[in-house]
């Protein structure tokens, strides 16, 4: 069976390994099937996307440790059918107040694990109140399969892999290792992983609600007690006193005092339809502005999967995030042009700056203040790597949950941190692994994502929403890191400028540019280096070398991404969605 075929738009279908899926009643797409089906309990107790979305987000935090924890963030995007409009919830907890550049005098960068790793946990804030003003289920309803599988699940291979290659970081902590290698070993495949101290975390939540509710509290009030369990009090306590007790900064106060909040989305038109993304605290607007170069250029007529449309493709990725990496950042403490860098004068600017025969190796960030393509001041340049480096095969960074009920509702999250890869800090007898996400930040004084006290980092996790005529068409999300908005652009092209299905869209190849500054690490950029999957076809993999792309093969699926996605056809009104070979995503519909 052919894969991915790259064919012209006016082509018969591509054969795919998976149909898209089609229902009537909802479709829950996320990273495992135990969290997918954790969605789907909720949507078949009559639950709506967000219950739905809540749940499976829980569940991922006890399964899908490899990628995601309880200690970690979820930004998420619904659209709410009753409301007729899209929201975030932004997801992303800020540094500790006592977190400052001089904590790392002398690193290049901000370690990625450890007790100076993390920042304030914000997945079960966010998932709290998307569910209070959005669900309609009790917290303990949502929470009720993933205290199930903290109880224990069969292990998996997937992530009996990450137990082993990351087991001796890990290891160095000492509660990290009680929980995830009991008696010194790793739990085999197929044999039940047991999670007793998060379990009681997780029940402690749930209580916390229904003692509220049995002193009268209203759904929202006691819901927001359950979530105050997990902030204040005695887990709050534990989690504070095993990261200072090893070396890091994060008081209870940092934890009490936080709340997350629901803000208005960015969003830009692209041919009849509407993208919708976190604000520019979050990677999100440079898929957008992604689009908005795009939308000057012909791509249906270039053909999908061609030389000419791979290279605009990525050389507009290049400029969008050049922009990200000079402006983005959270907006309580730098101003963001983020009107004029999402505005179509701009991206008319920067789109002449693309040429169809020549790849660019320069950072170029332009200047929407004075409304021109490059910025007229000298502006130091990103850190670059001059040879390639050669990735992991699997990035530990995130998962993706996405969630489209029979009523409208579209519900689209991107949970991570507190995973595996370079060694989990698990927070005392709580079992909850703290986020990592500190390394995010910058310590470069002139960045807008330097570090501060109380600071979001600029986060690359980034979920989608798209509407068409302003009504309901799909939510999509995939891990990957930087990838993040470059793997949900490629499969919406494939969609909305290509007409492919939604399966079809997901199985296509892909290719991934690491020419801009990582997120990660030591923050450098590889110039002109594009990973490709060997299944774009030698000719156009020939062409692409010729235009001046520095091309890492891989193998077909070998792209690090997982995209999922679940929405509403507007030519049926059924419900459909698609999930990704790669990673092997997981997908539940009816």
């Amino acid at each position: 069976m052919l894969v991915g075929a790259v064919l012209s738009a006016q082509a018969p279908p591509p054969r795919t390994v998976r149909n898209e899926i089609r229902a009537t009643h909802g479709i829950v797409a996320a990273g495992r099937t135990f969290t997918v089906d954790a969605g789907a309990r909720l949507l078949a107790a009559g639950g709506n996307a967000v219950d739905a979305g809540v749940a499976s987000i829980f569940a991922a935090a006890v399964v899908e440790i490899s990628h995601f924890g309880l200690g970690g963030e979820a930004p998420i995007l619904i659209y709410s059918a009753r409301d007729r409009t899209v929201i975030v919830i932004n997801g992303q907890g800020p540094a500790p107040r006592a977190a400052t550049p001089a904590l790392f005098a002398g690193k290049p960068s901000i370690p990625g694990n450890g007790p100076l790793g993390a920042t304030v946990p914000a997945a079960v804030d966010a998932a709290s109140l998307a569910l209070a003003r959005y669900g309609t289920k009790a917290l303990s309803d949502v929470l009720a399969p993933a205290i199930e599988l903290a109880d224990g699940f069969p292990m998996y291979e997937f992530l009996h892999h990450y137990l082993e290659s990351e087991r001796a970081a890990t290891e160095a902590y000492e509660w990290s290792k009680r929980t995830y290698y009991p008696n010194g070993t790793i739990t085999p495949t197929g044999e039940m992983f047991r999670q007793p101290n998060l379990a009681a975390t997780l029940r402690a939540i749930a209580a916390g609600e229904k003692d509220a509710l049995a002193r009268g509290a209203t759904r929202e009030q006691a819901i927001a007690a359950g979530r105050d369990v997990f902030y204040k009090g005695p887990i709050a306590h534990e989690m504070t006193a095993a990261v200072r007790d090893a070396g890091g900064v994060m008081s209870e106060d940092d934890l009490a005092s936080y709340h997350g909040r629901i803000e208005a989305p960015a969003s830009v038109p692209y041919r009849g339809y509407t993208v919708y993304k976190a604000g520019f605290w979050n990677q999100g607007p440079a898929l957008l502005q992604t689009l908005r170069l795009l939308e000057g250029f012909d791509l249906r007529g270039m053909r999908q999967g061609s030389a000419d449309a791979v290279h605009t493709i990525v050389e507009a990725i290049k400029l969008a995030y050049a922009d990200r990496d000079k402006y983005y950042g959270d907006p309580d403490f730098s101003p963001v042009p983020g009107p004029m860098l999402l505005s179509a004068p701009y991206a008319k600017l920067r789109r002449a700056l693309i040429d169809p025969k020549r790849a660019s190796l320069e950072q170029r960030p332009g200047d929407p203040r004075r409304g021109t393509a490059l910025l007229r001041t000298p502006t130091p340049d990103v850190a670059v790597v001059r040879r390639a480096r050669t990735p992991p095969t699997e990035v530990g960074d995130t998962t993706s949950v996405q969630v489209a009920d029979a009523d409208g509702n579209l519900f689209s999250a991107t949970p991570s941190s507190g995973w595996l890869l370079g060694g989990a800090f698990v927070a005392g007898p709580t079992g909850v692994p703290m986020s990592n996400r500190m390394q995010a930040f910058t310590l470069d004084p002139d960045s807008p994502n330097v570090l501060a006290g109380g600071k979001r980092p600029r986060t690359t996790l980034t979920p989608t929403i798209v509407l068409k005529d302003g009504r309901p068409f799909l939510a999509i999300g995939t891990p990957g890191g930087d990838s993040q908005d470059q793997q949900i652009l490629l499969v919406l092209l494939n969609i909305l400028d290509f007409g492919m299905d939604v399966q079809a869209a997901i199985e296509a190849p892909r290719v991934n540019s690491l020419h801009p500054a990582s997120s990660f690490e030591d923050h450098r950029a590889q110039p002109g280096v594009l990973e490709a999957e060997a299944t774009l076809g030698p000719a156009v993999l020939d062409e692409l070398t010729a235009r001046g792309h520095v091309l890492q093969i891989r193998p077909a699926n070998g792209i690090s991404t997982g995209v999922v996605a679940a929405g509403v056809d507007p030519a049926t009104g059924r419900l459909r969605g698609g999930a990704d070979l790669r990673r092997e995503r997981a997908l539940v519909a009816w």
